[in-house]
């Protein structure tokens, strides 16, 4: 008996030894790997888009400005992937900003103008962002939390699916275009670091979309101060200031991430809605014209209204580079979605910009598109009703067709004429006609 319970411990003891073993040897495989695997993962980014706000695209330092100081964009120019090319599909802010949170163009959101036509409820507008895929509900998917501030014309902020938000779109109490999202900025942005503080670690997106360098033109008196010239309309000057003021709530924004620890992992983009050139006592206006903005700038087709610099700064992922070939705003929806591991819907008409941006791979897109609707819509599910003018991108070439035919084609040579002074549609009757047939089959697709 003694002998056969001396034999089971035993064979009790080399089990458990064995089993020890076993143990040992698969923990420190375990931690020899973990390290690895951990490396191999791709990190989810947090993902902040900058927006601004009725700026013209050459109106930066970093574009060459002569005047306006920008020092913290120019800053993140030199950190970004640079494209100096950019364009918004349309150059009025709603319909810009419909394209930025889905990615479509306004033919397809169906958000085409600002504000329904008179006597219809502007409440009847929402149905479109509620049934199009946003930003943020395509990346709570991939559990994200997202926040939204500034401008923002689809109603709450919950319509866009955002998490939290600023703008209550209650119209009763004023709710229009931001309410009380367009705080953001000229107030601070305690909100937004609010928000970025409770995500506890998780991914967020940041809809940063202040009212910035839009009018009022009422920039601090210290801003002012360094535009003021008796050589310059006060306009201008005023314009001018505003647009270091949006720079300097850039800078807030991006010194908040870099002292949180969450630059290095923080995809930032940078856009405007759409552009703006400043009317001053001597600007050549037509006869009746009541905006504050020149012509050929916000709601026009040209340069002066869609063309805008776009950024892509994610440190370590993104190498700095300048990039002179034409994008589209259509293209980020794709390539956010792409940088979060997530795939973009396919009726996404985008180009994802990552191998290009990362790998240094050909852009494999065509010509960009663009559309211009009224500012009030006719009829809130046919776009069309309401089309002044198409135009679309293609190299050096332009091409602006108005809808109206008793207003003439426009080709522009944008190597050679960057402003836009000379029509060279007489002198080029094959190039206007291949843009053409470009621009009919994408309006027909």
């Amino acid at each position: 008996m003694a002998e056969n319970f001396t034999n089971f411990l035993h064979s009790e003891s080399r089990a458990v030894n064995a089993r020890n073993l076993a143990i040992g040897l698969i923990w420190a495989l375990f931690e020899w790997l973990a390290p690895h695997a951990l490396a191999a993962q791709p990190e989810t980014p947090n993902v902040v888009m900058i927006i601004g706000d009725d700026q013209a695209w050459g109106d930066f330092r970093f574009m060459g400005h002569p005047v306006i100081r920008t020092p913290n964009l120019d800053r993140l120019a030199s950190e970004s992937a640079l494209f100096r090319r950019g364009y918004v599909p349309s150059s009025l802010c709603r319909p810009s900003l419909a394209t930025l949170i889905s990615g479509l163009y306004p033919h397809q959101h169906k958000i085409a103008g600002n504000d329904p036509a008179a006597g219809t409820d502007r409440t009847k507008m929402l149905r479109h962002v509620r049934r199009i895929p946003t930003l943020p509900r395509l990346l709570s998917s991939g559990g994200y939390l997202s926040h939204q501030s500034g401008k923002w014309w689809e109603g709450s902020h919950k319509e866009g699916g955002f998490t939290a938000g600023m703008t209550h779109g209650d119209t009763a109490r004023g709710g229009r275009h931001g309410d009380e999202g367009l705080k953001i900025g000229r107030e601070g942005l305690q909100p937004v670091f609010d928000f970025v503080d409770g995500c506890n670690g998780r991914p967020f997106f940041v809809w940063y979309a202040p009212f910035l360098p839009h009018t009022p033109h009422n920039p601090p008196g210290q801003l002012l101060d360094k535009y003021v010239s008796a050589q310059r309309p006060v306009e201008l000057s005023r314009y001018f200031a505003m647009c270091e003021w949006f720079d300097e709530t850039c800078g807030t924004l991006l010194d908040g991430l870099e002292s949180r620890d969450l630059a290095a992992n923080t995809l930032v983009v940078f856009v405007t809605d759409n552009g703006w050139i400043q009317r001053t006592p001597d600007t050549d206006v037509p006869e009746g014209w009541k905006f504050k903005f020149a012509p050929r700038s916000k709601r026009s087709p040209h340069e002066g209204g869609v063309r805008t610099p776009i950024m892509l700064r994610w440190p370590g992922k993104i190498p700095p580079a300048e990039f002179d070939v034409p994008i589209s705003s259509i293209d980020l929806a794709p390539t956010l979605l792409a940088a979060c591991g997530l795939a973009p819907p396919p009726e996404l008409p985008g180009t994802n910009l990552l191998p290009l941006v990362k790998d240094g791979e050909s852009l494999q897109r065509g010509p960009v598109f663009g559309e211009i609707f009224g500012h009030d819509v006719p009829n809130l599910d046919r776009p069309a009703d309401g089309l002044q003018y198409r135009w679309c991108v293609d190299g050096r070439w332009k091409l602006i067709v108005p809808a109206n035919s008793a207003l003439p084609v426009e080709l522009y040579n944008l190597q050679s004429d960057p402003h836009e002074t000379q029509n060279v549609a007489g002198d080029h009757p094959d190039e206007t006609e291949r843009l053409n047939r470009q621009l009919d089959a994408w309006w027909k697709t």
